[in-house]
């Protein structure tokens, strides 16, 4: 069964981490969406423990019980958070997945930690939101164009969107969860959201707002943000999963990072949307320990 903990993190704050799936499998550090706080689910835990991988994974500054940094930071930053939890745990090398606002926070490990990861997956993963060739926007929910364009304009407007607008979906019941997400969500992920499912989504989104608006605050700030580092600079192998369903995070971006990941794989799925690659966890992380080669 899995362990949540707090643990010590740097300039004396505290991290949130869950540690689970099979203890004595190759570690996978997992980067969970924006937002999100740790929230043990019984049947994801088996997913892991089945592939042979110790599932390892905090909650981000401002989410859960982890300490807020003093302002809003950059993707690139999470790796502190990262080496902080590896360290504690006594792991060296790992493999890393990062599901939607997580992706970036994978792709960051692997360019920072190159000597520790040995292969990344990004899952229906953003795309920087000044890339070159780009039309960020386009295929994207109406709802996302509103949060970003806050975002955009700086931490109080964001926060007050966050308050006005982003409140109610964090404090979502598991039968409100499909509605909440509104037109975020396509028929394809609607399909999942079936009741073990809804109920660990929304013990993530209501343990995210435990501290209230900062976390998700912080994230939107960091995704409008240039990231800290360079995509050029990964020399490790990496997966780009995404699907053309997916009103999230649209198709463009995955097509965009696997033609600017060095060597990426890509796995563009025509029929899989933002949340329905969960299905099919258990391809993604067999496809992960193959090109980690563990």
């Amino acid at each position: 069964m899995a362990d949540v903990v707090e643990i010590p993190g740097p300039e004396g704050r505290r991290i949130e981490v869950l540690d689970g799936g099979d203890p004595d499998g190759f570690p996978l550090l997992f980067h969970n969406g924006s937002p999100s706080a740790v929230a043990l689910s019984p049947a994801l835990e088996r997913q892991f423990a089945s592939a042979g991988l110790r599932h390892v994974t905090f909650s981000r500054p401002g989410y859960g019980t982890s300490t807020p940094r003093p302002a809003p930071g950059r993707y690139v930053d999470d790796v502190v958070e990262s080496v902080a939890v590896l360290d504690h745990l006594g792991i060296g090398e790992f493999l890393t997945l990062g599901w939607s606002g997580g992706g970036p926070r994978a792709l960051a490990c692997a360019a920072l930690l190159p000597e520790r990861c040995r292969a990344a997956a990004s899952l229906a993963g953003v795309a920087p939101y000044h890339a070159d060739g780009l039309d960020w926007f386009a295929g994207m929910a109406e709802e996302n164009h509103e949060e970003y364009a806050a975002a955009e304009a700086g931490p109080e407007t964001y926060e007050r969107f966050v308050v006005e607008n982003m409140m109610p979906m964090l404090r979502a019941s598991p039968d409100q969860i499909a509605e909440a997400l509104g037109g975020l969500v396509t028929p394809v992920d609607k399909a999942i959201v079936t009741a073990d499912f809804a109920d660990w989504m929304s013990r993530c989104f209501n343990h995210a707002a435990a501290q209230g608006a900062v976390g998700i605050r912080d994230d939107g700030i960091a995704a409008v943000t240039p990231w800290g580092f360079d995509l050029a600079d990964i020399r490790v192998p990496v997966a780009i999963w995404q699907g053309r369903q997916d009103a999230m995070v649209p198709f463009a971006h995955g097509v965009w990072l696997a033609a600017h990941v060095p060597g990426a794989e890509a796995h563009l799925d025509d029929d899989e949307g933002h949340l329905s690659p969960v299905n099919r966890l258990e391809d993604v992380l067999a496809d992960l320990r193959r090109l980690g080669g563990v």
